[in-house]
């Protein structure tokens, strides 16, 4: 299938990619800083649980892609806190705008983007903010159930955290240390790039996969995004989800594109629906809507 990504200018991917940084920050409370192992300090944007009386409510942390920062994914972080989850959107330094631009500067478009994707230290640095966002979170209270969400690069970090294995050197730790009830991947990148063919086949938990039939991967098209599921052994509860959402584009994840209102509306409706069967130990299928085919092993 041909790639999208040789069309459009450098400029517009970039703006492209950190759109979700500029959206308004309707129920952000809170932004602070967490420090990170190596002396760093990690952005963080949290959003106060909605309904929540007393107790400590479960706890959703969002990891952006290429190019975005904390202040990305509004609607994601907002439906969350709504679902009555204390929700903490990461800002990752090393691969956000700055860091694109650069590489797409230097090396043009797609190399540049897939440079960053496959940059070890990047996505160290990333799990490393995953680190001191935990802290954070544990420091005010322990959430008795904790889901990790990422987009693009921050559905490479999911998977990494959740077991994946990696083809570029991260070790674990901080790598592989699965320390999260469920885990969704928005768009997640499939073999050649980070990972390999069976790299997902270990992973143990439950995970939602999304995608969309116009979501180009860095190597394979549309269809490599789905080999993470696919790869998947399944889990007796069936809480092992793969929707595919019908023309949904790679930036609709991130609320932005053509159609994204629709996209968005999908996206937080099956959220919910997975994390609600998640916490139930048992994930029966929804009824779903149209415009998206959604599986279950």
């Amino acid at each position: 299938m041909r790639t999208s990504y040789p069309r459009v200018s450098p400029l517009s991917l970039v703006i492209g990619f950190a759109v979700a940084c500029l959206l308004p920050r309707v129920l952000a409370q809170q932004r602070l800083s967490a420090p990170r192992a190596d002396g760093a300090q990690t952005p963080l944007l949290v959003y106060p649980a909605e309904g929540v009386g007393t107790g400590c409510a479960p706890l959703a942390v969002i990891s952006h892609g290429a190019g975005g920062s904390e202040e990305g994914y509004a609607y994601l972080a907002q439906a969350m806190a709504k679902l009555g989850y204390t929700t903490v959107a990461m800002g990752h330094r090393e691969s956000g705008f700055a860091a694109l631009a650069a590489d797409v500067r230097e090396y043009g478009v797609l190399p540049g983007v897939t440079r960053l994707v496959a940059d070890e230290h990047a996505e160290q640095a990333r799990l490393l903010d995953l680190d001191a966002a935990l802290q954070w979170a544990d420091g005010q209270c322990r959430a008795p159930f904790r889901v990790l969400l990422g987009h693009s690069m921050g559905a490479e970090t999911v998977m990494l955290e959740a077991g994946a294995k990696n083809t570029i050197g991260v070790p674990s730790p901080p790598a592989a240390q699965d320390r999260f009830d469920a885990y969704v991947a928005l768009s997640p990148e499939g073999p050649g790039v980070v990972f390999a063919n069976d790299s997902w086949s270990g992973i143990r938990k439950p995970v939602l996969v999304l995608t969309g039939t116009r979501d180009e991967s860095l190597k394979g098209g549309p269809g490599a995004r789905l080999t993470p599921w696919k790869n998947m052994r399944g889990l007796p509860s069936h809480c092992q989800w793969m929707g595919v959402i019908d023309g949904a584009t790679h930036l609709n994840f991130a609320g932005s594109g053509l159609g994204y209102e629709s996209v968005e509306a999908l996206v937080t409706k099956t959220v919910g629906e997975f994390l609600e069967g998640v916490r139930a130990e048992s994930c029966a299928l929804p009824a779903v809507a149209g415009g998206m085919k959604l599986q279950a092993k």
